[in-house]
Formats: structure tokens, C-alpha cells, sequence
């Protein structure tokens, strides 16, 4: 998750990030930037955007705002400022600089050994539906590494048809999900009238009767980092935290880890802007994490939650950052599965 990045950073000394088609390295100077914190508090709400999302990450942002109007041939802060009042135009700019990207795959592990215990469930139910396959989206999707995440525990979590996760032993789900919240960990409590008799039988023939492809689509509004995702091309570091056998199989290697071919199909990455526009049909698993309910202020949350829970068919999965929340929004039909940030929408 970003805060190691951010404490890695610290210690080297060193920021590395992406500006539209611009990777700068620079040297951390003053860590303590006043002048850059008063403007992001007084300028991040234009953009319906919170300082509180922003504060672990602020100084990439920092270096790019500097970076940008220098460019521009201004002195400070302050000058920038000006100039955004005389030029409106700017303001997208501003947005640009505000992106943050920080992505690998198998971000917070446990969330994905969750997703794992999850998936075949969530292919019974479109099974159910007569579904074609199970819909999945990943909202702010950077490089891919989320989107391709899913697909690798596709093939090795369930298209092998033995839902052991490496170094977790077997898993087995009923319908629907509850768990131990307290404890973070999946564990089946129960499954309605009507359908216990499915979840039995689910857990009975789960190895001999799935399966349902994933159809993965990740949407970003980052165009250069959605061709960096097509191309499924990564370095090392990116992939730390993949189980070994995994990378052994996926990738090819050379100057860079390359995806297999068979690692891309069944994904599809577009360009969208969350905050503006969101893809058509129905999901059965949505990940929106460490964006809209990090960085966007709480109306706009609202409004995104609303449109993701829209978009969710019944008893589909919401996942957020585990450290994330959603805003309080009234009744809504979600109910928390995870203390790790897996919700579920129930039926009406």
C-alpha cells in the first residue's frame, strides 16, 4: 500500500513518479513545504478533492506543481496561483499533477487470499444467472497490475479447479458471504432458506462444476498508463510479493517481466475518468480501491458509491482499500463482509 512506498521514499531520499509521459527522478529536498500545503488546502476542493487524502503523498504532488510552474516560468506558489485565476485552462493540469499512482500486483495479499475464497462463489451466482462470465471491474486501474492479479488467481485459484491459495491450504465458500469481522478472515456462518441446500451442494462439487471465465475490465483516466497496461510489461519490483511459481509460469523475461499471452485475454483496459463516467452493464465484482474513497471529497464519494453500487448485480462484491471507508450515504443495500474492505450488496 502507498504508506510503505511513501516510508521507502523517505529513506532513500528519492521520489520517482510519472507526469503524463514524463518519469522525473528527483532529490527530496525540505520535507516540510508550507507554501505547497497551502495550496493543495486551499486548491484540492476546485477539484472536488480532500488535503486529508493527500497528506502521505503530498510531496510527489509537491515536485510536480513545481515542476510545472517553473516550466511556466513562475517563481512560487503563490504566482501559480494567480495564474490559474487568469488561466482556467490550468486547472486540468493541476488535476494531472494530483494522480497518484502507485500500483503492484498483489497489493495488500490478503485482501486478494479473500478474493480467492470469494470467486467461486461468485461464479455459482452467474451461474445462476445464466451468465456468460463473471463481469469484473477495476476502477483506477494504473498499470494493470490489479487487473492482472485477478486474472492470475483465475488460473491458478480456479480454472485448476483446487481453490488452495500458495502456503493457505484449502478454501471453501458458501452462499452467501459472512464472516468474522472482528477477525478479518472469511468464515461461513450461514446461507438463507431456500438456498442452503445450493451452498451444500456448492461446497460438495465446487472442484468438479466450476467454472465461469472473468471478463476483467480496468478503466483509468491515465492514457500513458494504460498503454504501459496493454503491453503488461513490469519490472521487478512490481512483482515482489507474487508467489514464485506464479511469476515462473506468467512471465517471460528479459529487461522486463512480460505477461504470457494467455495472462492478457479476457481483459480490457479503457480511458475514463470516474469522477465523469463509469462503464455500461452490471458487475459481479468491483474494486475501486485507494482512489475515490482516499482522495475525492465525501459529496463526490456519494455520488461514486451510488453509481458502483448501481452497477453491482445482487449479492456482487465491492472491494476498497483496507484502510479505506465509505461515506455515509443513508440506507444503501451494502453490508461489510471484511474488515479488509469487501462488502457485498444485498438482494432487494
Amino acid at each position: 500500500m502507498w504508506e510503505d512506498e511513501e516510508e521507502r521514499e523517505e529513506r532513500e531520499g528519492v521520489v520517482i513518479y510519472n507526469f503524463s509521459k514524463l518519469l522525473m527522478t528527483v532529490k527530496l529536498g525540505n520535507l516540510k513545504d508550507p507554501d505547497c500545503v497551502s495550496f493543495l488546502k486551499q486548491n484540492l476542493p476546485q477539484l472536488h478533492l480532500r488535503w486529508s487524502g493527500f497528506r502521505r503523498v503530498r510531496r510527489q504532488v509537491c515536485r510536480r506543481l513545481r515542476a510545472r510552474f517553473r516550466k511556466l516560468g513562475l517563481e512560487d506558489f503563490a504566482s501559480y496561483r494567480n495564474y490559474l485565476v487568469n488561466n482556467p485552462d490550468e486547472w486540468s493540469v493541476v488535476d494531472a499533477c494530483c494522480r497518484v499512482t502507485i500500483s503492484r500486483f498483489y497489493r495488500d495479499a490478503l485482501v486478494f487470499e479473500q478474493l480467492c475464497q470469494i470467486l467461486p462463489t461468485l461464479i455459482q451466482l452467474g451461474q445462476e444467472r445464466r451468465d456468460s462470465s463473471i463481469r469484473c471491474w477495476c476502477a483506477g486501474c494504473a498499470s494493470g497490475e490489479e487487473v492482472y492479479t485477478l486474472k492470475l488467481i483465475e488460473h491458478f485459484c480456479l480454472s485448476s479447479q483446487t481453490l488452495a491459495f500458495p502456503g493457505r491450504g484449502d478454501l471453501s465458500v458458501s452462499v452467501p458471504l459472512r464472516i468474522n469481522n472482528s477477525a478479518g478472515d472469511l468464515t461461513v456462518v450461514a446461507a438463507p432458506s431456500g438456498r442452503a441446500s445450493q451452498a451444500r451442494t456448492h461446497r460438495r462439487d465446487s472442484r468438479q462444476k466450476l467454472f465461469l471465465p472473468l471478463s476483467i475490465l480496468g478503466t483509468d483516466v491515465d492514457e500513458y498508463l494504460l498503454l504501459r497496461a496493454r503491453r503488461g510489461c513490469y519490472s521487478p519490483g512490481t512483482l515482489k510479493e507474487l508467489p514464485q511459481e506464479w511469476i515462473a509460469q506468467a512471465f517471460d523475461v528479459n529487461q522486463q517481466y512480460c505477461l504470457k499471452s494467455a495472462f492478457q485475454e479476457g481483459t480490457q483496459f479503457e480511458r475514463a475518468d470516474i469522477r465523469k463516467q463509469m462503464p455500461q452493464g452490471l458487475f459481479h465484482l468491483i474494486l475501486c480501491r485507494y482512489l475515490a474513497f482516499t482522495y475525492f471529497e465525501p459529496i463526490l464519494q456519494q455520488e461514486i458509491l451510488q453509481g458502483i453500487i448501481h452497477r453491482l448485480v445482487p449479492e456482487g462484491i465491492l472491494v476498497i482499500g483496507k484502510k479505506e471507508s465509505l461515506p455515509f450515504a443513508g440506507k444503501n443495500p451494502l453490508i461489510k463482509l471484511s474488515s479488509l474492505g469487501i462488502y457485498q450488496k444485498q438482494t432487494v
